[in-house]
């Protein structure tokens, strides 16, 4: 949209229900409801979309990341509705997003491929053939599928059946196909991406290559370009492979060609071509000088590409983190809810933050759970990271977790640090991305957050008023408030104190944390265009940090990220729900989502480890397990389509106390 006004076209949105105050709506000069949250009723009812452009007087339609952006039918629709498709001919997207088509036109393309089943024959016994034949482990993906969704990974033959059920469901889900292909699963590889563009006057060019290695549930978490540690003959052979690929379609528009490289060899076979614009395009724009969506507009026009292949030149390095809601500790689980603290770094001229979301909004169940893009440049890949890092403890987010703490550690990660990045780095590298460091008490920020939070407390007394109306005094002031005070405190499932002594001298307390012993601390508030801060003297160190109090908990932000403490509600307030013995009962919903299916009855037996019932969350399918041998007990009253809350009990077993 901000392309679009840029060069004078004006813009139309359509939202859901769940999008009613989203900020692409308010951006937009127009906006049109089309329907419920789920997207089968909205965004994906392509109907509604295309009568919502006809009744705007729209002449195109941008089709984004996802949705219907690689969805070949839509595209003839709008053909039929003269309509201009923002993106590949219709012949395009057929050809790439039918992977055993597209592997195919590839091989004939002089694209080197992967070994593999791509065929039609879906038979489930003709599957398990094709699977024995390639051999394990085993790749199985959706043949229209994308961004991680119906992927899955059968390391042995007594995976493959469960894999390739599971691997289906959720496809059904996404794209409305439950078709497979299977493919020889090369360990540990990276994955680099080629930026092309085509228009319609025969014109091709490559934008360089994109390293997307590093992964969480086969998506991507931090991308960058150019990819590191590469040769230029290596560099040019993927630039002009993926040329190849996107001429040997017919292509026109953006794409993106994706291969897998091997991390020694650097030899590389092409995977998919997704026939759109991707989430990452900003770092390619970042390097090459370049607006791609202003390309996407003008080439849809009909205008020739702006540059030759000549023309295009490489500077500098760029990074990009995908911030997400979601519980890193946890295996990456979404999380959905409101956003009650929202701040993020001040967008510069090598620094970007795209988003969509804005405090006070809500992260929905029926979406991906990104909160923003962090989007930084540099003269160098050093440069870029360290940029990156220093922007990523900018941010303060409460309400819900996010994977910032865990992006400021893998950006620094000694290894990632060395560009050594593959698609298996985060589960090879789980010590120092998952420390134990993470669990142990740092009394300094104990201390912090201890006096932050009295310091909030009384500045709320003096001014009657919330924690993002604090009026915090120019000068110094210690309200007779009490001459000790002690603050329980909760962190990582531990209880502890700290006790606070006020002295006559204003701002200076003295601090004891737990048994331990009495320091001297200064401490004062004051705040900035980032919010609320705490300067503190804790022996010889100043330290200048965010803070923010929210309801029963207190976070502190540093250069190491976000620390989270909770002031616990005092015994007869307790809140019910966290008895162990309990948990060892029952099966829970580890996110917010949508019950999928229930696969127990009341009376069952089941064994430790056991499907019990599915929930999707963010498009994702998520199988609960049974936490041990045992007894159906109960099942909840819940059907097929209904929402649950996280730690939601769905099935109960037999007490064996």
């Amino acid at each position: 949209m901000r392309t679009a006004k840029k060069l004078g076209v004006r813009t139309v949105a359509v939202y859901s229900d769940a999008d009613r105050h989203a900020m692409h709506v308010e951006m937009a000069d127009e906006a049109y409801h089309i329907g419920p949250a789920p997207s089968t009723q909205s965004y994906l009812n392509a109907s509604k979309i295309l009568e919502v452009a006809k009744k705007s007087n729209s002449q195109a339609i941008h089709p984004g990341y996802g949705f219907l952006s690689e969805n070949v039918e839509f595209c003839e629709k709008c053909a039929s509705e003269d309509i201009i498709f923002i993106g590949p001919p219709p012949s395009a997207i057929r050809d790439m997003g039918i992977k055993s088509t597209s592997k195919a036109i590839m091989s004939a393309a002089g694209v080197p491929i992967v070994r593999g089943y791509h065929g039609e024959d879906q038979n489930i016994e003709r599957l398990k053939a094709e699977a024995q034949r390639i051999g394990f482990p085993l790749m199985i993906k959706a043949v229209r599928g994308g961004g991680g969704k119906g992927m899955r990974i059968a390391m042995t033959e007594s995976d493959f059946l469960p894999q390739l059920e599971s691997a289906k469901r959720e496809s059904l889900k996404s794209f409305g196909d439950d078709n497979m292909l299977l493919e020889q699963y090369i360990t540990d590889p990276r994955h680099v991406e080629v930026q092309v563009f085509a228009d319609m006057h025969g014109n091709a060019v490559h934008l360089f290559e994109r390293d997307c290695s590093v992964q969480r549930r086969h998506q991507k978490i931090i991308e960058e370009a150019p990819a590191p540690g590469l040769s230029e003959e290596t560099r040019r052979a993927l630039g002009e492979a993926a040329v190849r690929a996107a001429k040997a379609v017919g292509y026109v528009g953006a794409g993106t060609v994706e291969f897998i490289l091997h991390r020694v060899t650097h030899e590389f076979h092409f995977m998919e071509m997704n026939t759109r614009l991707q989430v990452e395009h900003p770092i390619t724009e970042m390097i090459t000088g370049t607006d791609l969506v202003e390309w996407q507009l003008r080439v849809a026009a009909g205008e020739p590409l702006p540059v030759t292949q000549e023309d295009i030149v490489r500077n500098g390095h760029a990074v990009e983190c995908r911030i997400y809601a979601e519980e890193p500790a946890a295996g990456f689980l979404p999380r959905a809810g409101t956003l009650h603290r929202l701040t993020q770094p001040i967008a510069e001229e090598f620094v970007r933050v795209e988003t969509g979301v804005r405090e006070g909004q809500e992260v929905s169940v029926h979406y991906d759970p990104m909160i923003a893009k962090l989007v930084v440049w540099g003269r160098d890949r050093t440069e870029a990271l360290a940029k990156t890092k220093a922007k990523l403890t900018e941010y303060q987010v409460a309400g819900l977790e996010t994977n910032v703490n865990f992006l400021l550690r893998l950006s620094g990660a000694s290894a990632f640090v060395a560009g050594d990045v593959h698609t298996a780095f985060i589960p090879q590298h789980e010590a120092e991305l998952f420390p134990k460091s993470d669990t142990v008490l740092n009394e300094d920020r104990a201390i912090q957050a201890a006096l932050g939070h009295l310091l909030v407390s009384q500045a709320q007394l003096a001014t009657n008023d919330s924690w993002k109306g604090i009026s915090v005094p120019s000068t110094a002031f210690r309200p007779n408030y009490q001459l000790q005070k002690t603050v329980p405190l909760r962190f990582d499932e531990k209880d502890f104190t700290v006790t606070v002594q006020y002295t006559d001298v204003p701002n200076t307390y003295r601090v004891q944390v737990g048994d331990g012993e009495w320091r001297s601390v200064e401490a004062y508030l004051s705040s900035n265009d980032k919010g609320l801060r705490l300067n503190a003297l804790i022996d010889d160190k100043i330290s200048n940090i965010g803070l923010l109090t929210y309801e029963q908990q207190v976070h502190v932000y540093d250069e190491t990220g976000q620390t989270v403490f909770v002031i616990p509600h005092p015994k007869f307030q307790a809140v019910s729900g966290s008895d162990p013995a309990a948990a060892a009962n029952s099966a829970s919903s580890p996110t917010p989502g949508v019950l999928e299916r229930i696969l127990v009855n009341k009376g069952d037996k089941v064994v430790k480890g056991q499907p019990l019932f599915v929930v999707i969350a963010m498009k994702m399918e998520y199988v609960v397990r049974s936490p041990r041998d045992g007894v159906v007990e109960a099942v909840a009253p819940f059907k097929q389509g209904d929402a649950v809350g996280k730690g939601t009990q769905v099935v109960m077993l037999e007490d064996q106390s």
